[in-house]
């Protein structure tokens, strides 16, 4: 049985996002939460160092676990708090107090069985929880064409669709030939 509990133990987070070599500079969702000067300048271990240390002030997201074991992600955040609240390429369309979800990951194994939608409700309930009014996400329109694994992250229209979101703009984002648009859910 999968649950979805807000991301608080760090091994959690290292187990989905992490990389498998200590020393890789991958990504550990970082990428839209921090300044790029920062999150340039942060390599190998000190990514996950970050990570830590961000959550000492609370959850950063959400983590699926099927049993004890940590399957899947999803980055959750006041717009205010990312990358997207300055973004050349996805458009700011109000001044309203916007959480987002931007990255949602399955690891190898647990795919194709319905988590990535658990995972949203998971990000929806904990956002609302936090106080958030609307949620924003920033999918792949992908018209049910395959997309590369690696680009998958952001999620797709389809399931936004799937969990109440309504598309409310286009942006200049582009992803693995996908548009990335829009979305909202009102809370």
């Amino acid at each position: 049985m999968i649950t979805v509990k807000p991301a608080t133990v760090f091994a959690g987070v290292k187990e989905v996002v992490g990389p498998k070599h200590p020393d890789a500079s991958v990504c550990w969702c970082l990428t839209y939460r921090l300044p790029a000067k920062e999150n340039n300048a942060l390599t190998g271990p000190a990514r996950g160092e970050r990570v830590a240390e961000m959550l000492k002030a609370g959850p950063i997201g959400v983590l699926a676990y099927d049993g004890d074991e940590a399957v899947g992600w999803a980055a959750v955040a006041p717009r205010r708090e990312t990358t997207f609240d300055r973004s050349r390429t996805i458009p700011r369309l109000d001044d309203a107090d916007v959480w987002c979800v931007w990255c949602i990951r399955v690891k190898p194994g647990h795919r194709r069985k319905g988590i990535s939608h658990q995972l949203l409700a998971g990000a929806i309930a904990f956002a609302r929880g936090e106080g958030a009014a609307i949620l924003e996400g920033y999918p792949l329109d992908n018209a049910g064409k395959v997309i590369n694994t690696t680009m998958a992250y952001v999620g797709t229209k389809a399931l936004f669709e799937s969990a109440g979101f309504r598309q409310v703009a286009d942006t200049k984002s582009v992803l693995d030939g996908f548009p990335r648009v829009l979305m909202r859910l009102n809370l």
